[in-house]
């Protein structure tokens, strides 16, 4: 379990990334892969994990931050394995609370 200090805690919609995506580079530079539990948004730095939270079914994982979202409706883009580990692959798109990690 990743323990730290609570930063913020900001509360809107999740999507995920399609597999069009799939090893294109991030706004980080890094490669995108939908295995590894990583997320966009424009609202934390690059390099932050987040803990996002289904606030349907309480199911929670942690992510880092490492891209940018393009649809600014959408509080934070995940990973195909981080949507299915929250249980929305086949709503596409969920509301879920997201808190900042130290």
């Amino acid at each position: 379990m990743l323990k730290g200090l609570l930063l913020s805690v900001i509360v809107g919609l999740a999507s995920y990334y399609s597999d069009s995506f799939e090893g294109k580079r991030t706004a980080s530079g890094e490669t995108f892969r939908q295995a590894k539990f990583t997320g966009a948004s424009n609202r934390f730095r690059l390099g932050t994990y987040v803990k996002v939270i289904n606030i349907s079914n309480n199911k929670s994982v942690i992510v880092k931050i490492n891209d940018r979202v393009k649809n600014p409706n959408v509080l934070i883009d995940l990973s195909e394995s981080a949507a299915r580990q929250l249980g929305f692959i086949r709503k596409g798109i969920i509301k879920v609370k997201v808190e900042e990690i130290k």
